[in-house]
Parts: C-alpha cells; sequence; structure tokens
C-alpha cells in the first residue's frame, strides 16, 4: 500500500544520498573511460607489435571477466598484496578500467575507418606519426566512434548498480537497505527502476545532442 510519509522522510532521502554517489560513479568514468579508451584505441591501433598485442590483451581479460568479479578482485584481493582502496575508489578504479576496454574496441573500429590517404597526405606534408594520429586522425575517430561511446555510457549508468558489492552506497545499495529495514521490496525497487530510467533517458538525450553537435559533415547525414 502507497504511504505518501514512508517516501517522503525514508525513501526519496535514502535514493537522493545514492544517486549523489552514483553520479560521482558515472561522470567520472564516463569520460576518463573515453580518454583511455582513445588512447588503448591508438595502441591497439598504431602500436609496435608489442603494445598492440599487450593492449588485445588487456581487452581480452577486461571483456572477458565479470565486472562483478574485477570489484571484488580490487576491493577484497589486492589488500593481500598491500593495496587497499575504499569502497568508493575500488568501484571507480574497476568502472574506468572495465569502460576503457570497452570504450576501445569502439575507438578502434574507428580509426580504422579513416582513409590511409589521409594519413599518407599529411606525412607528405611533413607532419610525424604522432602527430598525424593527435591531429588528423583521432579527431575523425572520436566522432565517428561517438555512438557506440555513447551506448557504453549507457550501460555504465545500468551496471554503475554493482558497485554496492564492495560496499559503496550507490543508488542499488541505498535501496537494498531500505528495502531490508522495511521490507517493502516493490515501492523501493520501483522507486529505485525509476532513478535508473530517468538517468538512462537524460544521458541518451544528451548523447545525441553532442552526436549532432559534434557530426562530420557529409558522413552518416540523413
Amino acid at each position: 500500500m502507497f504511504d505518501p510519509a514512508f517516501v517522503s522522510t525514508e525513501l526519496l532521502p535514502a535514493l537522493n544520498r545514492g544517486l549523489l554517489v552514483s553520479i560521482a560513479l558515472i561522470v567520472p568514468t564516463a569520460i576518463l573511460g573515453f580518454v583511455g579508451g582513445v588512447v588503448l584505441g591508438c595502441i591497439r591501433t598504431f602500436g609496435s607489435p608489442l603494445a598492440r598485442r599487450l593492449g588485445d590483451a588487456y581487452t581480452a581479460i577486461i571483456r572477458g571477466v565479470p565486472l562483478a568479479v574485477q570489484l571484488m578482485m580490487i576491493y577484497f584481493a589486492l589488500p593481500k598484496l598491500g593495496i587497499y582502496f575504499d569502497p568508493f575508489g575500488a568501484a571507480l578504479i574497476s568502472f574506468i578500467l572495465c569502460n576503457s576496454a570497452y570504450q576501445s574496441e569502439y575507438v578502434r573500429g574507428a580509426l580504422l575507418s579513416i582513409r590511409q590517404g589521409q594519413i599518407r597526405a599529411a606525412q607528405a606534408l611533413g607532419m610525424d606519426t604522432l602527430q598525424t594520429i593527435i591531429w588528423i586522425v583521432i579527431p575523425q575517430a572520436a566522432r565517428r566512434a561517438l555512438p557506440g561511446c555513447g551506448n557504453e555510457v549507457i550501460y555504465l549508468i545500468k551496471y554503475s548498480s554493482l558497485a554496492h558489492l564492495v560496499p559503496c552506497m550507490e543508488l542499488m545499495g541505498e535501496g537494498k537497505v531500505v528495502a531490508s529495514d522495511t521490507f517493502r521490496y516493490t515501492e523501493v525497487f520501483l522507486a529505485v527502476g525509476a532513478y535508473y530510467l530517468v538517468m538512462v533517458t537524460l544521458a541518451t538525450w544528451l548523447l545525441r545532442w553532442l552526436e549532432k553537435r559534434f557530426a562530420i559533415p557529409g558522413f552518416g547525414a540523413r
């Protein structure tokens, strides 16, 4: 039965606390994950044979191991080696490492889509390999990778709910505590789902605006 007093005095304050923690995880991860994905994608595309193999191995491991296991390893296993993180730090590092690996796949595909003629033309103008990558290839590839990378941000919003496993008390974690204390599972998790739906909807609008803002004229125009 719907109880306005419960919602206003207990449920919403708890979920709002968790929402702030979720946003503090999602925003830095989205930014640093994209930057890391660009760097890793460049290494996997233009690096030396050894660097490419290492980049491919890192990506395969991160994508092959469930994120929940990565969280457990960073928070519970690394202290055995004398490396300690608080719950928020463990969740943030795990999310960035995971997001970078997935983003690098989108970036690598975008980098490979750049015509070799542009690279040769830049080199003919006196640019070295690094200058060509930074000033010619990456700006175009980043724009082409934006739709795929934006899709990964949507996944990030949803898998941020795993942070409570370490335990970092984000939105899902706060919801579980309230549900366990009050046994109002239906109301609590309907509200938690609504919070995530709103975040995903807002992120979708923002990403569509960014796609239009940074669209390459003549490429993919509708």
